[in-house]
């Protein structure tokens, strides 16, 4: 087995210099690298992104199956000619209305209400 550090190094002090210096920027740009990975803007920046990514991803995983549950409704209420099915359309129609109709009489009552509370008339004055 030979022991490189028994041989004699037949480099030239230049040579010696030169590879010096090349380590030198070598190390030098990966201290800069390592520092702008590591540093805190970067990771928000990354961080950032990821989110983002994700949120893109999300959003299209939802808009494709809003986009199927449209054409299955829009295949329930309409024919394949593109005609609408009233046998379908009218109860549902009707159903939305009473719906609304319920909201609608339940916020007056709820209105109507909180107005009589809040008039004091309960109080009895001594």
């Amino acid at each position: 087995m030979s022991d490189t550090s028994s041989t004699p190094d037949i480099r030239t002090p230049a040579q010696i210099e030169a590879d010096i210096k090349r380590r030198r920027e070598t190390l030098a740009e990966t201290l800069d690298e390592i520092g702008a990975r590591v540093h805190p803007k970067t990771i928000v920046g990354d961080a950032k992104a990821k989110v983002v990514s994700n949120i893109d991803h999300t959003l299209g995983r939802a808009y494709v199956g809003v986009n199927r549950m449209v054409s299955d409704v829009r295949g329930q209420l309409v024919n394949e000619d593109g005609a609408p099915r009233l046998e379908r359309i009218v109860p549902v129609a009707l159903v939305v209305v009473g719906v609304v109709g319920l909201f609608a009489v339940g916020s007056r009552r709820g209105a109507v209400g909180s107005r009589r509370g809040s008039s004091g008339s309960r109080l009895r004055k001594r």
